[in-house]
């Protein structure tokens, strides 16, 4: 029904954004990544929306990208998912780490969303994985094509975390992480790679 809205902030809380346009104020519900990518209040800002209806209600939701949106979407089509959830994963990482953490099956990272537990993670990993595409995660190259064993997911998280605590931010380590050529070999190797791809960037 909506594709988007312009307007001008009016306001912007910890989940939620007013926008008024011809008159109307829209309040969309957000994920903190839109709410923190919204301009100040009183300056203009194009927000891609999904509206939500139910039986006992109608819900209006904002987000910053049409990338967001589309992510969104997938992640509701999962059972169990529901547009709170949604938001409170894609709030927790910028879209492009998401991606990552799903392709290379993250499950730790997904899991630190507010109100994911472990099998939520595994579930949004397994559905998703296919689904998203190496044009939209540019820094996953050919590597996405590699399939990956189920116990290679913990010893990436295990890689992952490693890398962070040596200092790397989890967007560098997911990077690095994605250039390795062998996702299914032991901890140790694949922080090696991962360090070596680093080096030569």
């Amino acid at each position: 029904m909506y594709a988007f809205i312009e307007g001008k902030v009016c306001e912007k809380s910890g989940g939620t954004l007013i926008l008024q346009a011809g008159g109307v104020g829209y309040l969309l519900t957000c994920s903190l990544t839109t709410i923190q990518a919204a301009p100040p209040v009183g300056q203009t800002m194009r927000c891609m929306t999904y509206l939500s209806v139910r039986e006992d209600a109608m819900e209006l939701f904002g987000f910053a990208t049409q990338e967001e949106k589309d992510l969104f979407l997938r992640l509701i089509a999962i059972s169990g998912v529901g547009p709170k959830l949604a938001l409170s994963i894609l709030g927790s990482m910028p879209v492009r780490d998401l991606q990552v953490a799903i392709l290379m099956d993250d499950v730790t990272a997904i899991s630190r969303a507010p109100g994911v537990g472990k099998k939520t993670a595994q579930r949004i990993t397994l559905e998703l994985r296919d689904k998203i595409t190496q044009a939209e995660v540019s820094s996953v190259s050919a590597v996405a094509d590699i399939p990956v064993k189920p116990q290679a997911a913990d010893s990436l998280g295990e890689a992952l975390e490693a890398l962070m605590a040596l200092g790397y931010t989890a967007t560098e380590a997911r990077t690095a992480l994605s250039h390795v050529k062998d996702r299914n070999a032991p901890v140790d190797e694949l922080i090696t790679q991962a360090l070596r791809s680093m080096a030569s960037l």
